[in-house]
Formats: C-alpha cells, sequence, structure tokens
C-alpha cells in the first residue's frame, strides 16, 4: 500500500499545556487556512483553547467529478451533490488513511485518541464522519456543519455492527442552517436519523435563515460542546 499523502496544515497552538485537539475539516474548493480565516471572521475571540491545539489541514488537489474533472482541493470525489448516488469510497477511504495520519501524530504527541475530536463543514463534515464512524471509533467525537451522508452511506452499516456488538462510537454533533440550498436542510436531519437509528448518539441544531456558511452563535455552541467533551485536564 502507497504511505499516506501527507497533509499540508494551518494550527492554532494552545496557550498553555497541549492535552487534547481538534481536527477541523474545510469544505469542497477550501483550504485549511480558508477554513481558520473564517472561523476568526465570525466569531471573538477566537476557536482557541488553553490546553487544545486546532488542527485545519487542507485536502490535496484533485480531479472534481461535481466540476467537470476541474482540479479542486477536495477531501475525495462524487459523482453529484446528492444524497442519491453512490459513495466514491477509494477516494474517501485513501483520504481516511492521509487524515489518520495526523490522528496518530497527535497520539505520538502524547494526546489519547480519547482526547481528540474531528469535524468539518460540508464535505470535511461528512469526511468526518468517515474517519470517526468507520478508522478512528474511539475518539472522543464528531462534529458535521452543513454536512451530510449518501442515504446508502456504508457509515451507517459499521455504526449498526458497532453498536449491535456493544462497541463504542462517538457522539456527534449536527448543525445545519434552515436556508441552506447546496446541502438542504433535510438532507442533514436525514443524516442524523440515520445515524441514531444505527445506535448513535447525535444532536442536531438547526439555525434559522442561515445559508451554506457558518456563524457565531453555531460556532459558539461548537466552541462549548468541545470543552464538555474535552475539559482541562484534571477536572
Amino acid at each position: 500500500m502507497a504511505a499516506a499523502r501527507r497533509l499540508q496544515l494551518c494550527a492554532v497552538s494552545p496557550t498553555a499545556k497541549h492535552s487534547a485537539s481538534v481536527v477541523f475539516l474545510h469544505g469542497s474548493g477550501d483550504t485549511g487556512q480558508g477554513l481558520r480565516a473564517w472561523v476568526r471572521d465570525v466569531m471573538t475571540p477566537d476557536l482557541a483553547f488553553p490546553h487544545i491545539r486546532v488542527l485545519y489541514p487542507t485536502a490535496p488537489e484533485r480531479p472534481y467529478t461535481p466540476m467537470r474533472g476541474a482540479v479542486s482541493n477536495v477531501w475525495f470525489d462524487r459523482m453529484k451533490i446528492s444524497r442519491d448516488c453512490p459513495e466514491h469510497l477509494d477516494s474517501i477511504d485513501s483520504m481516511a488513511e492521509s487524515l489518520g495520519s495526523i490522528i496518530q501524530d497527535e497520539v505520538k504527541a502524547g494526546i489519547p485518541k480519547h482526547r481528540i475530536i474531528v469535524g468539518g463543514f460540508s464535505m470535511g463534515g461528512a469526511m468526518a464522519l468517515h474517519l470517526a464512524c468507520r478508522f478512528h471509533p474511539d475518539v472522543a467525537g464528531v462534529f458535521a456543519l452543513s454536512s451530510f451522508l449518501n442515504k446508502d452511506s456504508v457509515a451507517y452499516r459499521v455504526v449498526e455492527e458497532r453498536c449491535g456488538s456493544g462497541l463504542p462510537v462517538p457522539e456527534l454533533l449536527q448543525c445545519h442552517g434552515t436556508s441552506d440550498e447546496l446541502v438542504l436542510h433535510q438532507w442533514g436531519q436525514d443524516t442524523s436519523a440515520l445515524l441514531q437509528k444505527a445506535g448513535m448518539k447525535c444532536t442536531f441544531h438547526s439555525y434559522p435563515g442561515l445559508y451554506h456558511q457558518i456563524c457565531g452563535p453555531e460556532m459558539e455552541l461548537l466552541r462549548g460542546w468541545i470543552l464538555s467533551r474535552l475539559p482541562p485536564s484534571g477536572s
């Protein structure tokens, strides 16, 4: 098997002792630096913590079918932006290996898996769900903002099998704008419902009037949820 591709990283370092980590994945066509700047623009002060390192990887460039094969920074390929088409598992699984290397680097730095959260916006949220449900179910949690999984996603089956066998799966936080015209609010709700049916603990928050974007209240909610899953050591 080919070695996992090393991804470019933008990081926000903790101001005190590093005891937990968050991996935050951007949407299609963006970069880690772009998402980091967007987060900083919508929330005050910032998505920064005394004890948590926040990592913003950048997806490699690849031909992207919904853009007629044009090259873009995307985590995986797909036929179209829809719940109704098959998943492109080869590209998803290959990227999961590369992102897994980031998680393992944090573990090597002394951060246990149960002190790591993965999540993302749009396509990044879908990638994070595959990463957490299928490859790293021992992380502390997963979040998906304005995201969805295909209706026949393999992630549902894996969660159902793990829960049926008494094996743990991470807790999920989902947020979605009701006016999202790219990734429909209903797609996010359906994803949450199917994961809950499979046995996953899910919390879904709707943001009235929000389009395909992040907003300050959503990010403040995310900050609080991250702290609830990753409190300072000794708390």
